[in-house]
């Protein structure tokens, strides 16, 4: 505990303002805080009070840390631009929830009603923002807080508050993972999606067979309940999918940050 007080001088304090900046690009790109509405204060405090915590263990790290006005601007921007990195990852696996929330809306016929997405801020159909919210409700169900925070720390260890990295490091990591992203994103709404693609078939056939039927209006009533019907149904195995996305994460953070940041 001496050490650590000892080290709790404007060094100290600039590592922590400067972790704290990596923080907030981290959550920026993390669609876990826009579920709810919390205040700006509330995030800001949340953020300060993560990068203290995190600071602690690294307290005889940061006495490298730059004091003069020009070398903080670089190292602030540089923090950010890893927690952007980071967050990319992050972001990237709730756009395969995302991708999965569209197919189901193009195929059901929701594409065209819209409601407020609390996530994007942004119009988007019912399904889309419903599968959105459930993205987020199955991150903390499965303690993806929790690796977000072994993450954050991690990443500290590996790169060190104000030490180089290298971007180049990070593009085949995240590549990968946006290439992996599309085929699970996919199979999130795949079963939906063949459902639907069966049912209008039937449709098809039961059109050519009985011609004087109105297949437009029996065919949206019954490719929605059918739609959703599938998508109940699929709703117990959606775990085994989402837990790989979310893993995906870890996997593109560990990939970039054994190299230390830098390659």
């Amino acid at each position: 505990m001496a050490d650590i007080a000892a080290s709790l001088g404007e060094p100290w304090i600039a590592g922590v303002l400067l972790l704290a900046t990596r923080i907030a690009a981290l959550l920026l790109l993390t669609p876990v805080l826009y579920a709810i509405p919390v205040p700006t204060v509330a995030r800001l405090l949340i953020t300060l009070g993560l990068a203290c915590v995190i600071a602690l263990p690294f307290a005889q790290q940061m006495t490298a840390v730059p004091t003069n006005v020009g070398d903080l601007v670089r190292a602030a921007l540089q923090e950010a631009a890893i927690g952007a990195t980071l967050g990319l990852g992050v972001l990237m696996a709730f756009a395969g929830f995302a991708l999965a929330g569209r197919l189901a809306d193009i195929q059901i016929g929701f594409g065209v009603a819209q409601v407020f997405d609390p996530l994007t801020r942004t119009q988007l159909p019912i399904l889309s923002s419903a599968i959105g919210l459930f993205a987020v409700v199955f991150f903390f169900a499965v303690n993806g807080h929790h690796a977000l925070l072994r993450g954050i720390a991690f990443s500290v260890e590996r790169m060190p508050i104000g030490g180089g990295w290298s971007a180049a490091a990070a593009a085949e990591p995240l590549t990968r993972q946006a290439a992996v992203l599309f085929g699970l994103g996919f199979a999130l709404a795949a079963p939906v999606v063949l459902s639907l693609l069966l049912l209008e078939f039937a449709l098809g056939v039961v059109s050519r067979n009985l011609p004087q039927l109105n297949m437009l209006v029996l065919g949206i009533p019954v490719k929605i309940i059918g739609g959703l019907l599938a998508l109940s149904v699929w709703a117990a195995a959606l775990g085994a999918p989402a837990g790989r996305l979310y893993a995906g994460i870890f996997q593109a953070w560990s990939a970039w940050l054994s190299t230390g940041g830098t390659r």
